[in-house]
């Protein structure tokens, strides 16, 4: 799994909406900060809200809101609406590549491939965001 662009607008989006601590954050803001069209964030947003991510309220002091604590929000949750994790692409685009077929790249991208997959299960949102503060970068 390779995160789409879809994928990552998804994470920019939450990561978004964790900072705010808990204060609702309205799509237009979030399109704004992440610099994405609107029309698309909103389907990534509604998509995230559906799949119990986020939580989303209406009128003047609404907007969206984690659904769960930034601590216990994996990229893997965030990311499992729109791409199933575990399902793997052959690198080349071979439809028939794998253990018992595989292509040149096979074999090193699977590494690769695991790797990623176990980084979405186990980094949460609150990490990276832990990651980006000056004092988090710091330690990284």
């Amino acid at each position: 799994m390779w995160p789409s662009s879809t994928v990552q607008q998804a994470i920019s989006a939450v990561l978004c909406i964790a900072a705010a601590r808990g204060e609702p954050v309205r799509a237009g803001a979030i399109a704004d900060a992440t610099g994405a069209p609107r029309n698309y964030l909103s389907k990534i947003l509604h998509a995230l809200a559906r799949a119990g991510v986020l939580s989303s309220e209406r009128g003047p002091r609404g907007g969206f809101r984690l659904a769960e604590p930034a601590n216990q929000l994996t990229l893997a949750a965030v990311a499992e609406p729109f791409e199933r994790l575990g399902q793997r692409r052959c690198l080349l685009g071979r439809p028939t590549c794998g253990d018992a077929n595989p292509c040149a790249a096979h074999r090193r991208w699977s590494k690769v491939a695991s790797s990623l997959e176990e980084y979405f299960q186990t980094t949460t949102i609150a990490r990276l965001l832990d990651d980006a503060s000056p004092a988090g970068a710091s330690r990284a």
